[in-house]
Protein backbone atom coordinates (compact mmCIF):
# COMPACT_ATOMS: atom_id res chain seq x y z
CA UNK A 1 0.00 0.00 0.00
CA UNK A 2 2.79 2.75 0.94
CA UNK A 3 6.71 1.90 0.78
CA UNK A 4 8.30 0.62 3.91
CA UNK A 5 10.94 3.20 3.52
CA UNK A 6 8.10 5.82 3.51
CA UNK A 7 6.58 4.06 6.60
CA UNK A 8 9.83 4.42 8.48
CA UNK A 9 10.81 7.92 7.74
CA UNK A 10 7.07 8.61 8.95
CA UNK A 11 7.53 6.69 12.16
CA UNK A 12 10.68 8.46 12.42
CA UNK A 13 9.07 12.11 12.42
CA UNK A 14 6.79 11.17 14.90
CA UNK A 15 9.05 10.20 17.57
CA UNK A 16 11.46 13.06 16.23
CA UNK A 17 10.19 15.44 19.20
CA UNK A 18 10.63 12.69 22.24
CA UNK A 19 7.35 10.74 21.70
CA UNK A 20 7.60 7.12 23.32
CA UNK A 21 5.32 5.24 21.14
CA UNK A 22 4.45 6.21 17.34
CA UNK A 23 2.09 4.18 15.17
CA UNK A 24 1.00 4.56 11.32
CA UNK A 25 -1.90 2.93 10.38
CA UNK A 26 -3.33 3.27 6.80
CA UNK A 27 -6.88 1.97 5.04
CA UNK A 28 -7.77 1.40 2.01
CA UNK A 29 -11.74 0.69 1.73
CA UNK A 30 -14.39 -0.35 -1.40
CA UNK A 31 -17.89 -0.98 -0.69
CA UNK A 32 -21.15 -1.97 -2.56
CA UNK A 33 -24.55 -1.24 -1.12
CA UNK A 34 -28.03 -2.06 -2.68
CA UNK A 35 -31.50 -1.86 -1.17
CA UNK A 36 -35.00 -2.98 -2.95
CA UNK A 37 -37.79 -1.25 -0.87
CA UNK A 38 -41.28 -2.45 -1.92
CA UNK A 39 -40.03 -3.91 -5.18
CA UNK A 40 -38.10 -0.46 -5.94
CA UNK A 41 -34.19 -0.51 -5.92
CA UNK A 42 -34.08 2.61 -3.61
CA UNK A 43 -30.13 2.55 -3.34
CA UNK A 44 -27.38 1.57 -5.18
CA UNK A 45 -24.15 2.73 -4.16
CA UNK A 46 -19.99 1.59 -4.15
CA UNK A 47 -17.25 3.88 -2.68
CA UNK A 48 -13.46 4.10 -2.06
CA UNK A 49 -12.15 5.67 1.17
CA UNK A 50 -8.18 6.00 1.59
CA UNK A 51 -6.18 7.32 4.56
CA UNK A 52 -4.04 7.01 7.45
CA UNK A 53 -4.11 7.87 11.41
CA UNK A 54 -0.95 8.41 13.47
CA UNK A 55 -0.60 8.17 17.27
CA UNK A 56 1.87 9.57 18.89
CA UNK A 57 2.30 8.58 22.92
CA UNK A 58 4.35 10.87 25.84
CA UNK A 59 3.60 9.66 29.14
CA UNK A 60 -0.59 9.37 29.36
CA UNK A 61 -0.70 11.69 26.72
CA UNK A 62 -1.91 10.66 22.80
CA UNK A 63 -1.72 12.76 20.18
CA UNK A 64 -3.46 11.78 17.05
CA UNK A 65 -3.61 13.25 13.30
CA UNK A 66 -5.08 11.43 10.57
CA UNK A 67 -5.28 12.03 6.65
CA UNK A 68 -6.29 11.15 3.33
CA UNK A 69 -3.19 12.13 1.62
CA UNK A 70 -0.90 9.16 1.47
CA UNK A 71 2.19 10.58 0.13
CA UNK A 72 5.41 10.96 1.58
CA UNK A 73 5.21 14.71 2.47
CA UNK A 74 0.96 14.59 3.34
CA UNK A 75 2.28 11.70 6.39
CA UNK A 76 5.29 13.68 7.10
CA UNK A 77 2.80 16.61 7.97
CA UNK A 78 0.51 14.04 9.77
CA UNK A 79 3.28 12.76 11.89
CA UNK A 80 4.39 16.15 13.05
CA UNK A 81 0.58 17.23 13.94
CA UNK A 82 0.11 14.14 16.18
CA UNK A 83 3.43 14.30 17.85
CA UNK A 84 2.98 18.57 18.56
CA UNK A 85 -0.54 17.38 20.15
CA UNK A 86 1.43 14.72 22.25
CA UNK A 87 3.98 17.71 23.36
CA UNK A 88 6.97 15.53 22.93
CA UNK A 89 10.64 16.50 24.50
CA UNK A 90 13.72 17.40 23.05
CA UNK A 91 13.78 16.59 19.69
CA UNK A 92 16.44 14.10 18.33
CA UNK A 93 16.22 11.38 15.76
CA UNK A 94 15.07 7.43 16.24
CA UNK A 95 15.61 5.01 13.30
CA UNK A 96 13.09 2.13 13.45
CA UNK A 97 13.58 -1.07 12.10
CA UNK A 98 10.56 -2.47 10.89
CA UNK A 99 10.29 -6.21 10.60
CA UNK A 100 7.17 -7.68 8.72
CA UNK A 101 4.39 -9.89 10.72
CA UNK A 102 2.43 -12.30 9.87
CA UNK A 103 -0.84 -14.10 11.33
CA UNK A 104 -2.73 -16.94 9.71
CA UNK A 105 -5.81 -15.55 7.71
CA UNK A 106 -9.28 -16.37 9.58
CA UNK A 107 -10.75 -17.11 5.82
CA UNK A 108 -9.79 -17.68 2.26
CA UNK A 109 -12.01 -15.31 0.00
CA UNK A 110 -12.90 -17.40 -2.89
CA UNK A 111 -14.76 -14.79 -5.07
CA UNK A 112 -13.89 -11.06 -4.24
CA UNK A 113 -17.65 -8.91 -4.18
CA UNK A 114 -15.96 -6.42 -6.60
CA UNK A 115 -15.71 -8.83 -9.27
CA UNK A 116 -18.98 -9.39 -9.33
CA UNK A 117 -21.48 -7.36 -11.57
CA UNK A 118 -23.61 -4.73 -9.98
CA UNK A 119 -26.98 -6.51 -11.79
CA UNK A 120 -26.03 -9.41 -10.25
CA UNK A 121 -25.72 -8.44 -6.91
CA UNK A 122 -29.36 -6.78 -7.33
CA UNK A 123 -30.89 -9.81 -8.93
CA UNK A 124 -30.65 -11.58 -5.43
CA UNK A 125 -32.61 -8.34 -4.10
CA UNK A 126 -35.55 -9.54 -6.32
CA UNK A 127 -35.32 -13.31 -5.90
CA UNK A 128 -35.46 -12.30 -2.00
CA UNK A 129 -38.59 -10.19 -1.97
CA UNK A 130 -40.60 -12.46 -4.74
CA UNK A 131 -39.91 -15.37 -1.91
CA UNK A 132 -41.24 -13.66 0.67
CA UNK A 133 -44.51 -12.39 -0.99
CA UNK A 134 -45.31 -15.85 -2.28
CA UNK A 135 -45.46 -16.85 1.37
CA UNK A 136 -48.72 -15.33 1.50
CA UNK A 137 -50.81 -12.37 0.61
CA UNK A 138 -50.34 -10.99 4.42
CA UNK A 139 -46.98 -9.88 3.38
CA UNK A 140 -47.65 -6.04 2.71
CA UNK A 141 -43.87 -5.18 2.54
CA UNK A 142 -40.77 -6.24 1.54
CA UNK A 143 -37.17 -4.52 2.66
CA UNK A 144 -33.81 -6.12 0.99
CA UNK A 145 -30.13 -5.13 1.53
CA UNK A 146 -27.14 -6.48 0.13
CA UNK A 147 -23.35 -5.02 1.21
CA UNK A 148 -19.56 -5.86 0.48
CA UNK A 149 -16.98 -4.30 2.12
CA UNK A 150 -13.14 -4.56 1.08
CA UNK A 151 -10.62 -3.19 3.95
CA UNK A 152 -7.47 -3.44 3.43
CA UNK A 153 -4.94 -1.89 6.51
CA UNK A 154 -1.03 -1.90 7.37
CA UNK A 155 0.07 -1.16 10.49
CA UNK A 156 3.39 -0.34 11.29
CA UNK A 157 4.97 0.69 14.74
CA UNK A 158 7.85 2.09 16.49
CA UNK A 159 8.55 -1.26 18.38
CA UNK A 160 9.33 -2.01 15.23
CA UNK A 161 6.06 -3.72 14.30
CA UNK A 162 4.97 -4.43 10.42
CA UNK A 163 1.91 -6.32 9.41
CA UNK A 164 -1.26 -6.30 6.96
CA UNK A 165 -4.45 -7.60 6.53
CA UNK A 166 -7.11 -7.68 3.91
CA UNK A 167 -10.61 -8.25 5.34
CA UNK A 168 -13.57 -9.07 3.14
CA UNK A 169 -17.10 -8.70 4.02
CA UNK A 170 -20.28 -9.72 2.33
CA UNK A 171 -23.59 -9.15 4.07
CA UNK A 172 -27.42 -10.02 3.26
CA UNK A 173 -30.63 -8.84 5.07
CA UNK A 174 -34.55 -9.05 4.93
CA UNK A 175 -37.19 -7.83 6.39
CA UNK A 176 -40.55 -8.26 6.10
CA UNK A 177 -43.87 -6.67 7.30
CA UNK A 178 -47.32 -8.71 7.65
CA UNK A 179 -50.67 -7.20 8.05
CA UNK A 180 -53.83 -9.19 9.88
CA UNK A 181 -55.94 -8.07 13.14
CA UNK A 182 -53.17 -8.04 15.49
CA UNK A 183 -52.03 -4.70 13.31
CA UNK A 184 -48.45 -4.75 11.69
CA UNK A 185 -46.03 -7.62 12.41
CA UNK A 186 -42.02 -7.70 11.26
CA UNK A 187 -39.99 -10.41 10.94
CA UNK A 188 -36.46 -10.26 9.86
CA UNK A 189 -33.44 -12.60 8.91
CA UNK A 190 -29.90 -11.87 7.62
CA UNK A 191 -26.69 -13.19 7.25
CA UNK A 192 -22.90 -11.99 6.77
CA UNK A 193 -19.57 -13.32 6.94
CA UNK A 194 -15.83 -12.71 6.16
CA UNK A 195 -16.14 -14.24 2.96
CA UNK A 196 -16.57 -12.82 -1.29
CA UNK A 197 -19.25 -13.65 -2.83
CA UNK A 198 -19.46 -17.26 -2.33
CA UNK A 199 -21.63 -16.54 0.86
CA UNK A 200 -24.27 -16.97 -1.54
CA UNK A 201 -23.28 -21.09 -2.34
CA UNK A 202 -23.51 -21.47 1.25
CA UNK A 203 -27.04 -19.87 1.94
CA UNK A 204 -29.90 -19.96 -0.38
CA UNK A 205 -31.52 -16.23 -0.65
CA UNK A 206 -35.38 -18.08 -0.88
CA UNK A 207 -34.75 -19.74 1.67
CA UNK A 208 -33.91 -16.70 3.96
CA UNK A 209 -37.04 -15.02 2.55
CA UNK A 210 -39.06 -17.42 3.55
CA UNK A 211 -37.76 -17.61 6.83
CA UNK A 212 -38.74 -13.84 7.41
CA UNK A 213 -41.96 -14.03 5.77
CA UNK A 214 -42.94 -17.04 8.29
CA UNK A 215 -42.02 -14.72 11.07
CA UNK A 216 -43.59 -12.02 10.40
CA UNK A 217 -46.90 -13.85 9.20
CA UNK A 218 -46.05 -15.92 12.65
CA UNK A 219 -46.70 -13.21 14.73
CA UNK A 220 -50.37 -12.19 13.33
CA UNK A 221 -51.22 -15.02 15.79
CA UNK A 222 -49.10 -13.79 18.83
CA UNK A 223 -50.98 -13.39 22.00
CA UNK A 224 -50.00 -10.52 24.42
CA UNK A 225 -46.62 -11.23 25.98
CA UNK A 226 -46.86 -11.69 29.73
CA UNK A 227 -45.22 -9.85 32.51
CA UNK A 228 -43.36 -10.52 36.16
CA UNK A 229 -40.56 -12.41 37.04
CA UNK A 230 -40.40 -16.38 35.45
CA UNK A 231 -38.08 -18.61 34.06
CA UNK A 232 -36.64 -17.63 30.47
CA UNK A 233 -35.15 -19.74 27.90
CA UNK A 234 -32.99 -18.51 25.32
CA UNK A 235 -32.45 -20.39 21.92
CA UNK A 236 -29.58 -21.64 19.59
CA UNK A 237 -27.65 -18.21 18.75
CA UNK A 238 -30.25 -15.50 20.07
CA UNK A 239 -29.12 -14.98 23.17
CA UNK A 240 -25.69 -13.29 21.99
CA UNK A 241 -26.20 -10.16 21.84
CA UNK A 242 -27.55 -9.78 25.34
CA UNK A 243 -24.11 -11.33 26.80
CA UNK A 244 -22.33 -9.00 24.52
CA UNK A 245 -24.15 -5.89 25.55
CA UNK A 246 -24.66 -6.63 29.43
CA UNK A 247 -21.55 -8.95 30.13
CA UNK A 248 -18.80 -8.64 27.29
CA UNK A 249 -18.87 -4.61 27.79
CA UNK A 250 -17.87 -4.88 31.46
CA UNK A 251 -14.98 -6.80 30.15
CA UNK A 252 -13.27 -4.51 28.38
CA UNK A 253 -10.13 -3.26 30.18
CA UNK A 254 -10.49 0.14 29.30
CA UNK A 255 -13.66 -0.01 30.97
CA UNK A 256 -12.30 -1.87 33.79
CA UNK A 257 -8.92 0.57 34.64
CA UNK A 258 -12.09 4.02 34.57
CA UNK A 259 -13.66 1.38 37.16
CA UNK A 260 -16.70 1.81 35.22
CA UNK A 261 -17.36 -2.39 34.99
CA UNK A 262 -18.72 -4.57 37.66
CA UNK A 263 -16.24 -7.11 37.05
CA UNK A 264 -13.04 -4.72 37.36
CA UNK A 265 -11.19 -6.01 40.54
CA UNK A 266 -12.82 -9.18 40.56
CA UNK A 267 -10.26 -11.75 38.50
CA UNK A 268 -10.52 -14.88 39.89
CA UNK A 269 -13.22 -14.72 41.30
CA UNK A 270 -16.73 -16.64 40.30
CA UNK A 271 -19.03 -14.30 39.12
CA UNK A 272 -21.14 -16.79 37.00
CA UNK A 273 -22.82 -20.56 36.84
CA UNK A 274 -20.32 -23.14 37.03
CA UNK A 275 -21.86 -23.79 33.56
CA UNK A 276 -20.88 -20.61 32.28
CA UNK A 277 -17.50 -20.30 29.78
CA UNK A 278 -17.20 -16.91 27.67
CA UNK A 279 -14.97 -16.37 25.05
CA UNK A 280 -13.93 -13.69 22.87
CA UNK A 281 -12.49 -14.97 19.75
CA UNK A 282 -11.11 -13.05 16.76
CA UNK A 283 -9.83 -15.89 14.83
CA UNK A 284 -13.37 -17.89 13.97
CA UNK A 285 -13.16 -18.54 10.59
CA UNK A 286 -15.68 -16.68 8.21
CA UNK A 287 -17.44 -15.10 11.45
CA UNK A 288 -18.24 -11.59 11.17
CA UNK A 289 -16.29 -10.55 13.77
CA UNK A 290 -12.89 -12.67 12.54
CA UNK A 291 -9.40 -11.09 10.96
CA UNK A 292 -6.28 -11.75 10.61
CA UNK A 293 -4.78 -8.71 12.65
CA UNK A 294 -6.14 -6.28 14.86
CA UNK A 295 -6.26 -2.50 14.21
CA UNK A 296 -3.09 -2.00 15.88
CA UNK A 297 -1.59 -5.23 14.31
CA UNK A 298 -1.60 -7.78 16.78
CA UNK A 299 -2.81 -11.40 15.29
CA UNK A 300 -5.81 -12.17 16.26
CA UNK A 301 -6.50 -14.63 19.18
CA UNK A 302 -8.92 -16.76 20.99
CA UNK A 303 -9.57 -15.53 24.63
CA UNK A 304 -11.24 -17.06 27.71
CA UNK A 305 -12.73 -14.52 30.06
CA UNK A 306 -14.76 -16.67 31.60
CA UNK A 307 -14.19 -20.16 32.57
CA UNK A 308 -16.51 -22.56 34.40
CA UNK A 309 -17.75 -19.20 36.30
CA UNK A 310 -14.44 -17.83 37.68
CA UNK A 311 -13.60 -14.52 35.68
CA UNK A 312 -10.35 -15.65 34.08
CA UNK A 313 -8.97 -12.42 31.44
CA UNK A 314 -10.16 -8.97 30.61
CA UNK A 315 -9.56 -7.64 26.69
CA UNK A 316 -7.03 -5.88 26.34
CA UNK A 317 -5.44 -3.40 23.49
CA UNK A 318 -2.36 -2.17 23.01
CA UNK A 319 -1.94 0.60 25.37
CA UNK A 320 -3.74 -0.69 28.38
CA UNK A 321 -1.76 -3.82 28.21
CA UNK A 322 1.32 -1.39 27.66
CA UNK A 323 0.80 -0.42 31.33
CA UNK A 324 0.18 -3.56 32.71
CA UNK A 325 3.30 -5.06 31.25
CA UNK A 326 1.54 -7.71 29.10
CA UNK A 327 0.85 -8.34 25.63
CA UNK A 328 -2.58 -7.64 23.79
CA UNK A 329 -4.88 -9.91 23.59
CA UNK A 330 -5.85 -8.58 19.87
CA UNK A 331 -8.77 -6.70 20.49
CA UNK A 332 -7.59 -3.31 19.43
CA UNK A 333 -10.32 -1.84 16.93
CA UNK A 334 -11.36 1.04 15.12
CA UNK A 335 -14.13 2.18 12.54
CA UNK A 336 -11.96 3.71 9.83
CA UNK A 337 -8.53 5.76 9.83
CA UNK A 338 -10.05 8.92 11.18
CA UNK A 339 -10.39 6.95 14.39
CA UNK A 340 -8.30 5.76 17.57
CA UNK A 341 -7.99 2.36 18.50
CA UNK A 342 -9.92 1.53 21.50
CA UNK A 343 -10.71 -2.41 23.29
CA UNK A 344 -13.65 -3.90 21.12
CA UNK A 345 -15.10 -7.62 20.94
CA UNK A 346 -14.42 -9.89 18.01
CA UNK A 347 -17.16 -12.99 18.36
CA UNK A 348 -18.17 -13.31 21.71
CA UNK A 349 -19.97 -16.47 23.01
CA UNK A 350 -21.02 -18.66 25.69
CA UNK A 351 -19.91 -22.36 24.89
CA UNK A 352 -21.32 -25.21 25.03
CA UNK A 353 -23.14 -27.64 27.75
CA UNK A 354 -24.28 -30.44 27.96
CA UNK A 355 -28.13 -30.22 28.09
CA UNK A 356 -30.61 -31.44 25.47
CA UNK A 357 -32.54 -28.54 24.25
CA UNK A 358 -35.68 -30.23 24.03
CA UNK A 359 -34.94 -31.31 27.76
CA UNK A 360 -34.91 -27.86 28.72
CA UNK A 361 -37.74 -26.81 27.39
CA UNK A 362 -39.47 -29.94 28.68
CA UNK A 363 -38.36 -29.16 31.93
CA UNK A 364 -39.93 -25.92 32.25
CA UNK A 365 -43.16 -25.90 33.43
CA UNK A 366 -44.15 -22.25 32.42
CA UNK A 367 -42.66 -19.40 30.94
CA UNK A 368 -41.08 -17.76 27.70
CA UNK A 369 -39.21 -19.40 25.15
CA UNK A 370 -37.33 -16.64 23.22
CA UNK A 371 -35.69 -17.38 19.64
CA UNK A 372 -34.76 -14.01 18.90
CA UNK A 373 -33.72 -10.89 20.88
CA UNK A 374 -34.43 -7.44 19.20
CA UNK A 375 -32.52 -3.99 20.15
CA UNK A 376 -32.12 -2.84 23.79
CA UNK A 377 -30.55 -0.77 26.21
CA UNK A 378 -27.69 -1.47 28.29
CA UNK A 379 -25.63 0.38 31.23
CA UNK A 380 -22.35 -1.31 30.97
CA UNK A 381 -21.27 0.21 33.93
CA UNK A 382 -23.65 -2.27 36.11
CA UNK A 383 -25.29 -4.20 33.12
CA UNK A 384 -28.69 -3.35 33.52
CA UNK A 385 -30.15 -4.16 30.31
CA UNK A 386 -33.62 -4.09 28.51
CA UNK A 387 -33.85 -5.89 24.85
CA UNK A 388 -36.86 -6.41 23.01
CA UNK A 389 -38.36 -9.78 22.32
CA UNK A 390 -38.60 -10.03 17.94
CA UNK A 391 -39.47 -13.81 18.28
CA UNK A 392 -41.25 -15.19 21.65
CA UNK A 393 -43.24 -17.89 22.35
CA UNK A 394 -44.99 -19.22 26.13
CA UNK A 395 -43.77 -21.99 27.45
CA UNK A 396 -46.81 -24.00 28.98
CA UNK A 397 -46.79 -27.14 30.77
CA UNK A 398 -43.37 -28.26 29.14
CA UNK A 399 -44.07 -27.06 25.78
CA UNK A 400 -43.76 -24.11 23.12
CA UNK A 401 -46.73 -22.67 22.45
CA UNK A 402 -48.66 -19.32 21.20
CA UNK A 403 -46.27 -16.50 19.80
CA UNK A 404 -46.20 -13.66 21.87
CA UNK A 405 -45.70 -9.97 21.12
CA UNK A 406 -44.70 -6.48 22.45
CA UNK A 407 -42.59 -8.14 25.34
CA UNK A 408 -39.12 -7.35 26.83
CA UNK A 409 -36.35 -8.50 28.78
CA UNK A 410 -35.49 -6.70 31.64
CA UNK A 411 -32.70 -7.59 33.91
CA UNK A 412 -28.84 -7.43 35.16
CA UNK A 413 -26.29 -9.11 32.62
CA UNK A 414 -24.18 -10.41 35.48
CA UNK A 415 -26.93 -11.69 38.01
CA UNK A 416 -27.99 -13.45 34.76
CA UNK A 417 -24.65 -15.22 34.41
CA UNK A 418 -25.33 -16.69 37.89
CA UNK A 419 -29.22 -17.74 36.99
CA UNK A 420 -28.01 -20.14 34.16
CA UNK A 421 -29.22 -23.53 35.40
CA UNK A 422 -29.52 -25.38 32.13
CA UNK A 423 -27.12 -25.13 29.12
CA UNK A 424 -27.90 -26.75 25.56
CA UNK A 425 -25.23 -29.20 23.46
CA UNK A 426 -26.60 -26.76 20.43
CA UNK A 427 -24.60 -23.53 20.08
CA UNK A 428 -24.95 -21.62 17.30
CA UNK A 429 -23.66 -18.21 16.04
CA UNK A 430 -26.40 -15.43 16.05
CA UNK A 431 -26.74 -12.95 13.36
CA UNK A 432 -24.18 -10.66 11.90
CA UNK A 433 -24.06 -6.93 13.99
CA UNK A 434 -22.64 -3.28 14.32
CA UNK A 435 -20.83 -2.71 18.03
CA UNK A 436 -21.31 0.83 19.06
CA UNK A 437 -18.70 2.24 21.60
CA UNK A 438 -17.94 5.97 22.20
CA UNK A 439 -19.33 6.97 18.79
CA UNK A 440 -17.65 4.18 16.43
CA UNK A 441 -18.99 1.09 15.11
CA UNK A 442 -17.24 -2.33 13.98
CA UNK A 443 -18.46 -5.87 13.16
CA UNK A 444 -19.12 -8.41 15.46
CA UNK A 445 -20.53 -11.62 16.10
CA UNK A 446 -21.95 -13.39 18.67
CA UNK A 447 -23.46 -16.50 19.66
CA UNK A 448 -25.43 -19.32 21.92
CA UNK A 449 -26.19 -22.51 22.73
CA UNK A 450 -30.13 -22.80 24.49
CA UNK A 451 -29.66 -21.99 28.01
CA UNK A 452 -32.66 -21.38 30.47
CA UNK A 453 -32.25 -18.37 33.19
CA UNK A 454 -33.92 -19.33 36.46
CA UNK A 455 -35.65 -15.86 37.04
CA UNK A 456 -35.88 -12.98 34.33
CA UNK A 457 -38.14 -10.19 34.67
CA UNK A 458 -40.49 -10.40 31.33
CA UNK A 459 -42.12 -6.94 30.53
CA UNK A 460 -45.78 -7.69 28.39
CA UNK A 461 -48.99 -6.39 28.35
CA UNK A 462 -51.38 -9.00 29.11
CA UNK A 463 -53.69 -8.52 31.70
Amino acid sequence: MIDEDVIQATIGTAMRTGGEFAEVFVEDRRSTGAVLDDGRVEDLSSGRDRGAGIRVVVGDTTGFAHTADLTEAGLRQAAEAAAAAAKGGSGGTRVVDLTRQSAPRPNAVRTLPEDVAKATKVELLGRADEAARAQGSEISQVMVRYGDNRRRILVANSDGLLADDDQVRTLFSISCVANGDTGMQTGRESIGRTVGFELFDIYDIEDLARTAARRAITKLQAVPAPSGSMPVVIGKGGGGVLFHEACGHGLEADLVAKKASVFAGRKGEQVASPLVTLVDDGTMAEEWGAYSIDDEGRPAQRNVLIQDGVLTDYMWDHLRARKEGRPSSGNGRRQSYQHLPMVRMTNTYMGNGSDDPAEIIAATDHGVFVAQLGGGQVNTATGDFVFGMTEAYLIEDGKVTSPIRDGNLIGNGPEVLTRIDMLGNDFEMGHPGTCGKDGQGVPVGDGTPTLRVTSLTVGGTAA
